[in-house]
């Protein structure tokens, strides 16, 4: 625990890739296989089920020390990080506990057969026995609340210096559903060892962010490149193996419960079949709105009211293998046109189709195209290399998204609250509103687009021209007007405008404009059924 402790906390106090490299190399050379796994499930994203509420341990923190509850909410408020704020208002312990991260992990997994005043008694005889460094370490893991500046890329990079596998063989054992209850160090590493789990995805291949300049530079053409519409969906990787279907989303998360009609495709698609694509909602013939596959997003097991109501396709772009023979080392001309054999050959469907290709003769073509973007139910485009492998990972130069301009809107700053860890003595998550008639209602919440410069102008303004105060939450004098900018945008009955706005950020503080210069609702409406023809 201490040496785990240790490195989180050295971790945290550097940006330097190469340092981060290196102490990660270190932990895992010098700590035991058993400790190993458990830091590895950690580091890479993985984490506990949240055992006790806030709540529960904010209240343990008070039976142990007698500190009235307003000091516990005043402390939180300014630290803005509940690990931190119990480790500080604990009493300093300097006991040196020499107990293994394995059997802390192990004592914390028992507490699902806990009583609730058990588990309170664990985590304050826990914290007992703990220095400040460890407690903070204790209480990420058990609140779910483990983060740490290390990408998996750089975990893996430090591994490769400890096992023998290569950095694309060491990726993929890591994804998947694997736990330390039911894989060790050595079976997970193990390079003679083939690994039978059936459903295990391969790392998604990921495309880097272009400019128009940018890709004037590339000289890209039809001959050398592949254009596709860029759609608003779930990525997903379909596998076909031991005559069943896995659906794992991007995110590593296995999903297939929650589109049960793709279970049909087990019957064409033969074993040993992986396919890269996106789920988007699809009704006669067209792509419908991202909010609309939110909906199945959120049922783990849909009723059939819902399936019928909202049905699903896969649009698919890559095949990864085919009759367990990996395709991922071809060049993408020729994964495509496996593609192109496999879903030609299937009982024609909804459930599956191939998406089609955007042809072009020049860059100004492809320019004008994607400003049709949304006409097509897309967000941009995807440019791919013909002649290149499936690398996981974001690689430069393989894939690249071009995504349309956001839709913009003046809007006015209504409401504020304090931000979290490092923001947390500043004012940076705003409430923004739009003119409904004489009056403003809220149309979307933001949290970044400001320099810190900004941040701290604002964040003087506020605590200047707070008139209400709800909670944590202050009512500001309406003075200020930002730029906001969106992806989509949807009626909705959650919010009081009736308007949600799909990823919303602050694009500029517009400092030349009056509240009176702000948008209205009606604007808001009218921009919803000219880009979506809704009425």
């Amino acid at each position: 625990m201490e040496e785990f402790a240790q490195l989180y906390s050295n971790l945290a106090q550097t940006t330097k890739t190469n340092l981060k490299i290196s102490l990660l190399e270190q932990y895992f050379l010098k700590t035991t296989p058993e400790d190993n796994i458990w830091a590895l499930f950690f580091l890479s994203g993985r984490k506990f089920r949240q055992q006790l509420s806030s709540k529960d341990l904010k209240n343990c923190v008070l039976e142990l020390t007698n500190y009235p509850e307003w000091l516990f909410i005043e402390s939180y408020s300014v630290v803005g990080d509940l690990a931190e704020t119990i480790s500080l208002l604990l009493p300093s312990n300097n006991t040196h506990n020499t107990r293994s991260l394995t059997s802390w992990l192990e004592d914390l997994m028992q507490l699902k057969n806990y009583s609730l005043e058990q588990k309170k008694e664990f985590i304050k005889s826990s914290w007992a026995q703990f220095n400040q460094g460890e407690t903070i370490l204790f209480n990420k893991l058990i609140t779910g609340g483990f983060r740490i500046g290390v990408s998996q890329s750089l975990v893996i990079k430090s591994l490769t210096k400890v096992v023998n596998l290569t950095e694309p063989a060491i990726a993929h054992r890591l994804t998947g559903k694997w736990t330390p209850e039911n894989i060790s160090w050595v079976e997970l590493f193990n390079p003679n060892q083939h690994n039978d789990d059936h459903s295990k995805p391969y790392v998604f291949c990921l495309a880097n962010p272009i400019t128009e300049s940018e890709l004037n530079e590339l000289a890209i053409t039809s001959k050398e490149w592949l254009a596709e519409w860029k759609w608003d969906g779930i990525r997903a990787q379909f596998i076909f193996r031991n005559n069943e279907l896995y659906i794992w989303s991007r995110g590593e998360e296995l999903i297939t419960a929650r589109f049960p009609e793709f279970i049909d495709l087990v019957k064409f698609i033969p074993p040993g079949t992986v396919i890269d694509g996106e789920i988007l909602a699809f009704r006669d013939n067209k792509v419908l709105d991202f909010a609309q596959l939110q909906k199945r997003i959120g049922r783990k097991n849909p009723v059939p009211k819902l399936i019928q109501e909202i049905p699903v396709t896969f649009y698919s772009y890559d095949l990864l293998e085919y009759l367990t023979q990996d395709y991922r080392d071809k060049p993408l001309r020729l994964r495509r046109e496996g593609l192109a054999q496999l879903t030609n050959s299937l009982p024609k469907s909804n459930l599956i189709s191939m998406s089609k290709p955007v042809n072009f003769k020049s860059i100004f073509e492809l320019k004008n195209l994607r400003e049709t973007s949304r006409a097509n139910s897309a967000e941009g485009l995807m440019l791919k290399k013909l002649d290149t492998p499936y690398v996981g990972g974001r690689k430069r130069g393989i894939w690249f998204k071009w995504k349309i301009e956001p839709f913009t809107l003046d809007v006015v700053l209504l409401y504020a609250q304090r931000g979290h860890g490092k923001r947390a003595n500043l004012y940076t998550d705003y409430t923004l509103a739009v003119w409904d008639e004489q009056k403003l209602v809220p149309i979307a919440k933001a949290y970044s687009g400001l320099t810190d410069k900004e941040i701290a102008e604002v964040d003087q303004f506020i605590k200047q021209n707070t008139l209400e105060r709800f909670g944590p939450v202050r009512t500001v004098k309406p003075e200020l007007v930002f730029e906001i900018g969106f992806e989509g945008i949807q009626y909705s009955s959650r919010h009081k405008s009736g308007i949600a706005l799909r990823f919303p950020r602050i694009l500029r503080w517009r400092l030349d404009k009056k509240i009176a210069d702000a948008d209205t609702l009606n604007n808001v409406k009218d921009l919803l059924k000219t880009n979506y023809d809704l009425s």
